[in-house]
C-alpha cells in the first residue's frame, strides 16, 4: 500500500445480472441512493467522515462527451516558445486531433513579441497606396505548432489590425496587473468592413491550401471576445459587433462553405447579449453552427485568525452558465445547437496575481475543476441542451518565476496538479453509468450557497467495453484543512468478463500525489531549480497511482466493494478492468512527449 490508502475488494457471488444488490431508485433522470447507515472503517483516521458511493455498471446511459478538451490563452505567441510547445504536446496527446485551442490576438498587429494579455501576428498591413498587404508567417508558425502536436484551432477572429482600426492610436495597451488601460486601438471596429471580410476570406483560403479542406472544416470559427464588455474588449456598441460578425462569417464561408461557424463568446455578465445575438443572426440569416459564451467564478480572500484564506465562488460560476443556458433554451431555433462554454474558469483574469488567486498552484484548482465540470453538464441537461465543450482559459506563461501564481496548466514546463485533472478526464470514455454519492451536495444548493457547509464528495462513472472508470472528488469552497472522507465504493452489476479476474489502477491528485507544487515547496521553493531538482519536479508532476503497480484482483462476477481514504481537495480515478485487458495500462498516462 502507498500512504494511507487502503483498498479492500470483495466480490459477491451474485451474477452480474442480479438486481437485488443494486439499491437505487430512479426518479426521472436522477439516481437517488437508498443506503444503510455507514459505519466507520477502523482503517481510517479518527477524524474521517463516512461516505458511500454506489455505481451501477449494468445501466449504461448516454455517451461520454469529452467536454474537457478545450483550452485557451490571451497570448498566442507563447504557443511557439519552449514551454508552450511542451504544454501543447501534453494536451494533444490526451486526445490527438480532438483537443482544441482558442487564443486572442490572432489578427493583432505587431512582430510577435508576447507580453501579459498581449500577442500579435502582423497578419495585415497596407502599403503606401492603401493596398492590403497580407503576411501569414507568424500565424502559420502558431497553427503549425498546434497541428504538429495533435491540437486543432478554435479560431477567434480578432483583434483589429492597426491599419483597419477606427481608433488606431494608441494601439498596443499598457495593461499590467493592477494598472494600465486594456482597451486601445486593437479593440475598435474596422473603418472598412469589406476589407475585414476580405482579410478573413484570404486567410481561410490560405489555411485550406496549407492544412487541407477536411482539417480546416473540423475547426471552430467565432468572432472576437466578450463584445458585451465595452470597457475591456470592444470599443463599440452591439450593432457594429453584429456587423463585424456577419462580415467575418461571410469571409469564412466564401473560402470554405462547410466551415463550422458560431459565437458570440460573450462574457456571462447576466445581460441579454446572447439573446440579442441569436435574434440578430436569425433575422440576418447568418449561419450559426454552434453557440458559445463564457462563465466564471469569483474567489475572494476571507479574513480569519490565520490572516485569511481563499474562498472559491463555484456558485457564481454556475449561475453565470445557467443564465446563458436559460436564454438558449428559450429560443426554439437554437436550443438544439451544440454549445461551447468558450471560457470556463474559477475567475476572470489568468494573468492577474494576488491573494484571492492563491488557489491556482495546488489542489484547490484541481478539485474545483473536478466538481465544476459535471455540474455544468448537469445544468445543460436540466435545460435539455447539447453542451459539447467546456474551455479552460489556462495555458502557460513563458519565462516567469516558478509557480508564480498565474492561472495556468504548467509552470516552466512542469505540469501543475490541475493538468493531472485533465489526464483523469481523458481516461473516461464509453458511456456514463449511474454514480451516486451520499455526500454530493445537490446542484441547487451549490448554485444558491456554494459549498460552504458540509464538504462535497461527489462522483461520476463510465463504462467503456469492460472497463469501469470511477471519478471521486472531495471539494470545499474554503481553502482550509478538513477531515478526510472515508469512502466506501460499492460497484454493482459488473460485466461478466470480471469473472476471469480484474485489475484496479487507482490514480490520485492530492497533497502527496501528482503535485509538483508541493514537491517544489518541500525543496525550499527554489527560484531557479537545479537540473536535479527539475528532474524531481517533473517526476512529481506525473499522474501518480496509489500503488506501484496495478493490483491484481480475484473476481467472480457480481458486485465489488472498495474502501479508501480521500483527503480534502483530493481527487481519485479508479480504473477497474478484466485482467486480460490491462497490460500496459499505466504507460502513457501523462501524455508528455
Amino acid at each position: 500500500m502507498v500512504g494511507d490508502d487502503i483498498v479492500r475488494i470483495v466480490f459477491a457471488a451474485a451474477g452480474a445480472g442480479d438486481d437485488s444488490m443494486m439499491r437505487l431508485v430512479m426518479i426521472g433522470a436522477a439516481a437517488v441512493a437508498i443506503l444503510a447507515p455507514a459505519r466507520a472503517d477502523p482503517t481510517h483516521a479518527a477524524d474521517a467522515f463516512p461516505v458511500v458511493v454506489e455505481v451501477d455498471a449494468g445501466r449504461p446511459e448516454r455517451p461520454v462527451e469529452p467536454v474537457w478538451r478545450f483550452f485557451g490563452a490571451d497570448e498566442p505567441n507563447y504557443a511557439t516558445m519552449k514551454d508552450g510547445r511542451t504544454t501543447l504536446a501534453t494536451l494533444g496527446k490526451l486526445a490527438p486531433d480532438h483537443v482544441y485551442f482558442r487564443t486572442h490576438n490572432l489578427f493583432t498587429s505587431g512582430d510577435g513579441t508576447p507580453a501579459l494579455k498581449w500577442g500579435s501576428t502582423g497578419i495585415y498591413a497596407e502599403d503606401a497606396s492603401g493596398r492590403p498587404v497580407y503576411n501569414w508567417t507568424v500565424i502559420d508558425r502558431i497553427f503549425d505548432t498546434y497541428r504538429a502536436r495533435g491540437v486543432k484551432p478554435y479560431v477567434e477572429l480578432g483583434f483589429m489590425p492597426e491599419a483597419m482600426s477606427t481608433k488606431p492610436v494608441p494601439y498596443q495597451h499598457d495593461w499590467r496587473p493592477g494598472s494600465g488601460a486594456l482597451r486601445t486601438g486593437w479593440a475598435y471596429p474596422p473603418r472598412d468592413y469589406g476589407r475585414w471580410e476580405e482579410l478573413i476570406y484570404q486567410w481561410v483560403r490560405h489555411c485550406v491550401d496549407r492544412y487541407g479542406r477536411e482539417d480546416v472544416a473540423s475547426w471552430y470559427f467565432q468572432t472576437w471576445n466578450e463584445a458585451n464588455l465595452p470597457q475591456y474588449y470592444w470599443g463599440g456598441t452591439r450593432e457594429p459587433f453584429f456587423r463585424l460578425h456577419d462580415a467575418a462569417v461571410r469571409g469564412v464561408r466564401r473560402a470554405l462553405p462547410g466551415a463550422r461557424v458560431g459565437g458570440p463568446d460573450n462574457a456571462g455578465a447576466g445581460d441579454d447579449f446572447l439573446s440579442a445575438f441569436m435574434a440578430h443572426v436569425q433575422a440576418a440569416g447568418t449561419p450559426t453552427d454552434f453557440l458559445s459564451f463564457h462563465a466564471k467564478g469569483q474567489p475572494l480572500l476571507v479574513e480569519d485568525a490565520t490572516g485569511g484564506h481563499v474562498r472559491m465562488g463555484l456558485n457564481t460560476h454556475l449561475k453565470a452558465a445557467d443564465h446563458e443556458f436559460t436564454a438558449i433554451s428559450a429560443n426554439p431555433a437554437f436550443r438544439d445547437k451544440p454549445i461551447v462554454i468558450g471560457e470556463s474558469d474559477p475567475e476572470g483574469c489568468a494573468a492577474c496575481q494576488g491573494p484571492a488567486n492563491a488557489y491556482r498552484n495546488g489542489t484547490m484548482y484541481s478539485s474545483y475543476t473536478a466538481a465544476s465540470f459535471p455540474r455544468l453538464l448537469a445544468l445543460a441537461d436540466r435545460h435539455r441542451l447539447n453542451l459539447t465543450g467546456i474551455l479552460s482559459w489556462a495555458f502557460e506563461f513563458e519565462d516567469q518565476a516558478p509557480f508564480a501564481g498565474f492561472r495556468q496548466l504548467t509552470s516552466n514546463g512542469i505540469d501543475l496538479p490541475v493538468m493531472n485533472m485533465f489526464k483523469m478526464f481523458a481516461r473516461m470514455n464509453g458511456r456514463y453509468v449511474p454514480a451516486v454519492s451520499d455526500h454530493q451536495v445537490a446542484l441547487d444548493t451549490v448554485m444558491t450557497n456554494g459549498v460552504r457547509g458540509a464538504a462535497d464528495v461527489g462522483s461520476i462513472a463510465s463504462l467503456d467495453g469492460n472497463t469501469l472508470t470511477v471519478l471521486v472528488w472531495h471539494y470545499h469552497d474554503d481553502d482550509l484543512p478538513g477531515p478526510k472522507a472515508a469512502v466506501r465504493l460499492r460497484l454493482h452489476r459488473l460485466p461478466r468478463a470480471f469473472a476471469k479476474g480484474a485489475v484496479l489502477t487507482h490514480y490520485r491528485v492530492d497533497a502527496d500525489h501528482s503535485n509538483s507544487f508541493a514537491a517544489w515547496r518541500a525543496m525550499g521553493s527554489p527560484l531557479a531549480p537545479t537540473n536535479e531538482q527539475r528532474v524531481t519536479l517533473l517526476k512529481a508532476a506525473e499522474l501518480a497511482t496509489m500503488d506501484a503497480e496495478p493490483r491484481q484482483l480475484t473476481a467472480h462476477g457480481g458486485d465489488a466493494r472498495l474502501a479508501f481514504a480521500l483527503p480534502r481537495q483530493g481527487v481519485s480515478l479508479l480504473v477497474i478492468s478484466p485482467a486480460s485487458r490491462t497490460a500496459g495500462r499505466r504507460k502513457g498516462a501523462n501524455g508528455r512527449q
